[in-house]
């Protein structure tokens, strides 16, 4: 097992305490609710001392978190967490310290987004089959701001609006009526292999890890990737595991020499609730950002 530490640390834990990371949060550059420096400035808040912006199928939050990070003196960690799809699931893979430069992987990153585009759009057909009078331009409104270039729309997004609309009571009750895989309107569209992802991560300069294992309900398939995939690491600690979750992905981390991470998987809050889990409320060692950096390719 590649790691410096036992284990990781979930929410009751003491986030304050120093040289701990959370590697795992998102900002209004995909997803989440927050400016990139809201997120660092939150971090440092919780006593963190590293923190990693993994927004979806882009970077473009990166610069603006890294400058934050200078500001307020902790570590920000440049990440992206890619979208793909295997075994009939969707798949998402991490991405730490990749060049957020380099031209292939912002043209990789942008086909990302245009298949996430036709995706919501899909999904926006479907709402309205059901009856429900809602388009992109209202889910561009109820963001109150403007989209900016290489951001994109999640389904985050979409269940605002459909609270908004009074189609669901909160962003559980949206997921669960219409937008988490096997609901109403769910849409899966083509997506790149895990296995293409962590090429991608490695042909930038990064270390691939594979995201939140637990959420796919498909240990067979968290090993299938692990054996034919360029992983480095594997996400043990998350918001949405528990100590079950734990002891499986610690084996498996040790038994194909993963280096362990974890995160918050942070989007802020919707409706007046912490989207997975709040920032530094799963966090481990910061010991981890060198174990990544050997790690790369």
């Amino acid at each position: 097992m590649k790691s410096g530490y036992s284990e990781g640390m979930q929410s009751g834990d003491n986030a304050r305490t120093p040289g701990r990371c959370d590697l795992h949060t998102h900002t209004q550059a995909s997803d989440g609710m927050q400016p990139p420096a809201e997120n660092v400035r939150l971090a440092y808040e919780k006593g963190l001392a590293a923190v990693a912006i993994t927004d979806h199928d882009t970077v473009s939050g990166v610069a603006e978190a890294l400058e934050a990070g200078i500001q307020y003196g902790i570590t920000v960690v440049p990440g992206v967490e890619i979208s793909t799809r295997a075994g009939g699931k969707e798949i998402h893979v991490l991405g730490y310290y990749i060049d957020t430069q380099q031209e292939l992987l912002l043209s990789r990153l942008e086909e990302q987004r245009n298949t996430r585009l036709g995706r919501n759009e899909a999904i926006l057909e479907k709402l309205r089959g059901l009856g429900i009078k809602i388009t992109m331009e209202q889910v561009l409104a109820g963001m109150g701001r403007e989209l900016k270039p290489d951001e994109s729309v999640g389904r985050p997004h979409i269940a605002d609006e459909l609270v908004r609309l009074g189609a669901a009571v909160d962003m559980r009750d949206a997921f669960d009526k219409y937008l988490a895989e096997g609901a109403a309107a769910y849409v899966s569209p083509p997506r790149i292999t895990p296995e293409e992802a962590c090429r991608w991560i490695s042909e930038a300069g990064g270390a691939a890890v594979l995201a939140h294992p637990g959420i796919y309900g498909d240990d067979e398939l968290v090993r299938k990737i692990a054996q034919g995939s360029n992983l480095r690491g594997i996400e043990v600690y998350h918001s949405d595991h528990g100590p079950a979750e734990h002891r499986r992905y610690l084996a498996l981390a040790e038994e194909f020499g993963l280096i362990i991470t974890g995160g918050s998987d942070f989007h802020g809050a919707r409706q007046g609730v912490v989207f997975h889990g709040d920032i530094g409320s799963v966090n481990v060692p910061t010991a981890v950002l060198e174990q990544l950096k050997a790690g790369r390719s």
